[in-house]
């Protein structure tokens, strides 16, 4: 070891030898980005039911404590991994007049930019397989979807009225994205979108329609 006059050991050695190479810290976000991608692509391989956090991490190339760190659960993480959640509080933001139009609009660009690891595809399809921690996974999101509807929503019936409207998006992300036969797999964005706005406007907002019974 080299000192300076004093005795002590070189400052300037020591700076340069910094921390052990495979022990630096790497950026929070980057890390957090490369664990979404990881937990995407992972559902889309292997569904929600058989993801794990070490999986998620050693496909991420991080360890499975700086998931948990990021993310605690294993729900939150998926969630985490879904755009919709959190564009659904920017469809809803505006002049309740054209909601509908923003819901649909919402849902077919998300939908049409989703790549082919979309975790919200991958959970319909092992809902669709009766995998049953998938469907009270999706359960656990229409909750979150009825308690942002309810801020936003005039009427009575709002939750059973939000339930119709994921029905009807949930069987558009079936024919479109799953299955990808049939009118609705080959129609236009865009006149899918005027379809949605049409059916989604009695149901956001009823006044505006024929009430059922009449």
């Amino acid at each position: 070891m080299t000192t300076n006059g004093d005795g002590d050991a070189d400052p300037t050695r020591r700076a340069a030898t910094g921390p052990p190479a495979g022990r630096r810290r790497r950026d929070p976000e980057a890390s957090r980005g490369a664990i979404l991608d990881a937990a995407r692509a992972e559902l889309n391989a292997h569904g929600y039911s058989r993801m794990t956090i070490r999986r998620v991490a050693a496909r991420a190339g991080v360890t499975h404590g700086l998931v948990m760190r990021h993310f605690g659960t294993k729900e939150r993480l998926f969630l985490a991994a879904i755009p919709g959640p959190q564009r659904l509080g920017a469809a809803l933001a505006g002049d309740p007049a054209t909601l509908p139009e923003r819901i649909a609009r919402a849902y077919v660009d998300r939908m049409e930019t989703a790549d082919a690891d979309d975790p919200f595809v991958a959970l319909i399809r092992s809902a669709a397989a009766n995998d049953p921690t998938a469907t009270r996974l999706y359960s656990a999101m229409q909750e979150h979807s009825r308690a942002a509807y309810r801020d936003v929503l005039d009427g009575p019936d709002v939750d059973a009225r939000v339930d119709l409207i994921a029905a009807v998006l949930l069987g558009v992300t079936f024919s479109r994205y799953v299955i990808r036969e049939g009118a609705v797999a080959a129609m236009a964005p865009a006149t899918l979108a005027e379809h949605l706005t049409a059916l989604l406007r009695p149901v956001v907002l009823p006044a505006s329609g024929t009430a059922p019974g009449d």
